[in-house]
């Protein structure tokens, strides 16, 4: 069954995605990211610019056969057409389709109100499938 993880209370969500992705490198971990067109592009700007010493390789999910292969991090809106199925990064508002092919996923909740609203959609659908959820408290993290 897949391991479901929420981090919550993220204060800077895009710093903290970059710092997860690279974290994830770093553990050899081979990554779905999955989206709306709109924060896989800002996603993709944001790897570019996170660090002038660290490198997270990524491509969208469209790169050249070779590249894809090669790249840890994969960028889609479907995640069913990745071909990792390792860790799956859900940006998206809604549970991502064929979710349950990963065997972890990740959600990554901010502090704005929609972002909250929808993450306690998805929650509840997970809890209702009898995924046991994992919860990582970000603020409580940073204050301690």
């Amino acid at each position: 069954m897949t391991e479901v993880a929420f981090h919550f209370n993220a204060a800077d969500k895009a710093a903290y995605l970059c710092r997860l992705l690279r974290k994830a490198l770093a553990r050899g971990s081979r990554v779905t990211v999955s989206g709306d067109d709109a924060a896989l592009q800002r996603l993709d700007a944001d790897l570019w610019r996170f660090s002038e010493v660290d490198f997270v390789p990524h491509c969208r999910l469209g790169a050249d056969p070779a590249v894809l292969a090669a790249s840890p991090i994969v960028l889609c809106a479907t995640p069913h057409d990745s071909p990792h199925r390792e860790v799956l990064l859900n940006l998206g508002a809604e549970v991502p389709p064929g979710f349950e092919a990963f065997e972890r996923l990740i959600e990554v909740v901010g502090s704005d109100a929609a972002d909250r609203a929808d993450s306690r959609r998805r929650w509840k659908h997970y809890q209702d499938r009898g995924y046991a959820i994992l919860r990582h408290d970000l603020a409580a993290k940073e204050g301690a």
